[in-house]
């Protein structure tokens, strides 16, 4: 508590307390979400298996319009990598630099789930278990890195596209939602291969929407520049930089994105969930559609209308305190808390009292509530031990000078970053039930450990000219 009260005490007075709020809520939603719509059965073996609720609850598929919260990480992680890398560069920084202190948030908490998860999985083949049900154990542990895959990416491109941003401003998400509107024509009457850039092109136009949000926050001074050139003042039309914020803004975006959205659906071929639905031949966020994008800007609408309730609840200790502490640890929560799921459901199961409940009924609803808080104490034991990687990871450089690193330096980090990517990307893709005595494919899980020890060599120092 004193540190969170310290943390609190130092907040700066121009700090978007709302974005921090926002990325809280987002993956508790997540976390809530995943867990509400578990279903657990049992194979014909007699073994404990899992499966997505969602196909049997069609009632429920506009609620997904608030639930699938990918959108609002990406807004506000557009925006805090825009204050990030603009901070960095005003300390005399370069973009290599930025991106390797971005990698201590995120690539180190996400090591230390692999390295866990890749020992159990030892263990278990010495066991003599079964390697395909190991992969498929260690696969339901690990699909919150498919999210990251995507924003990995975005992160590694943040330099760039921040300065493709103060180009061209808010015509580039435009582009974006075009080239996914193409991928869509492929995926609905081929090819379907042409859909498969909308996994990058409909992330990176809501990252976008998260620069502009920062640029009307931010009031650069007239000296400053970046890779674009000097800084100049916003341009008209789509070519402005700056987020519109306003509350009629806010109900335009809500307006449009509700309308766009029962147009691609309910009129449209796109289905009405947001999330994946066992079954369905299309799914709107694996590539992110036309649809998902429209429940973006919604989603955007929304929240610029309740900014401003937010931000004065914010201003408060307790609250303000208590997103703090979310903060800290959001990204190891986000990583444990389907591991946490796995670990109680086998708790359960080896003392007898796994409930099974078919989905929908009394039965299975009363079964909400209990299995939910268990689930929070389960994860509430796995982020005291693995939260303090991730918290100490966000004090890394903290307010020091970063020296400029070499072209060498440079290239190693694109190269670190693209292994980490490629090998989550893997392990992602990789068959459920392949035989992997480690639970992930041998040649992803080297390709992990190199790119983050590339990185981590150079978060060490390797590489600067000071």
């Amino acid at each position: 508590m004193r540190r969170l009260r310290q943390l609190a005490e130092r907040t700066p007075a121009g700090r978007e307390r709302y974005v921090d709020l926002l990325r809280a809520l987002a993956i508790t939603m997540v976390v809530l979400g995943h867990w509400s719509v578990t279903v657990i059965g049992r194979d014909p073996g007699g073994q404990a298996t899992g499966h997505s609720a969602l196909g049997d609850l069609r009632w429920a598929y506009p609620l997904t319009w608030l639930a699938q919260v990918m959108p609002v990480f990406f807004l506000v992680g557009g925006y805090a990598n825009a204050a990030s890398l603009t901070r960095l560069r005003a300390r005399g920084g370069d973009a290599a630099g930025w991106l390797i202190d971005r990698s201590a948030r995120l690539v180190r908490p996400t090591s230390t789930l692999l390295l866990v998860l890749t020992a159990v999985a030892a263990l278990a083949w010495l066991r003599s278990i079964d390697p395909a049900q190991i992969r498929q154990v260690f696969w339901f542990a690990t699909i919150p890195l498919w999210f990251l895959v995507a924003y990995l990416a975005a992160v590694v491109l943040t330099p760039p596209m921040y300065a493709l941003h103060r180009r061209l401003g808010l015509a580039v998400p435009l582009v974006l939602v075009a080239l996914v509107g193409l991928g869509d024509l492929g995926r609905l009457s081929g090819p379907e291969e042409m859909s498969y850039g909308n996994y990058l092109f409909g992330w990176l136009a809501v990252h976008q929407l998260g620069f502009a949000w920062h640029d009307a926050r931010a009031t650069p001074p007239p000296a400053e520049t970046d890779a674009a050139g000097p800084s100049t003042p916003d341009r008209p039309g789509v070519r402005r930089r700056r987020l519109p914020t306003s509350r009629r803004a806010g109900l335009l975006f809500l307006a449009g994105g509700l309308g766009a959205v029962l147009l691609l659906t309910v009129l449209g071929p796109w289905p009405v969930a947001m999330l994946k639905v066992p079954d369905e031949r299309l799914d709107n966020a694996a590539p992110p559609s036309l649809a998902l994008l429209a429940v973006a800007a919604g989603q955007l609408g929304l929240i610029l209308l309740l900014r401003g309730p937010a931000e004065r609840l914010l201003h408060r200790t307790g609250p303000w305190q208590l997103v703090i502490a979310v903060n800290l640890v959001v990204l190891t929560v986000f990583l444990w808390h389907l591991a946490a799921a796995i670990l109680l459901i086998g708790l359960l199961d080896a003392v007898g009292t796994l409930p099974t409940p078919a989905v929908d009924t009394a039965a299975w609803w009363a079964w909400r509530v209990p299995w939910l808080l268990l689930l929070s104490a389960v994860l509430a034991v796995l982020v005291a031990i693995f939260g303090p990687v991730e918290a100490r990871s966000g004090r890394h450089r903290t307010g020091r000078r970063t020296p400029r690193g070499t072209p060498a330096r440079s290239a190693l980090a694109v190269a670190g970053y693209a292994a980490v990517v490629a090998a989550l990307l893997v392990n992602s893709t990789a068959p459920q039930q392949a035989p992997e005595p480690l639970g992930t494919p041998v040649p992803a899980l080297l390709a992990y450990l190199a790119g983050a020890g590339v990185l981590r060599l150079l978060r060490s120092g390797w590489g600067t000219r000071d």
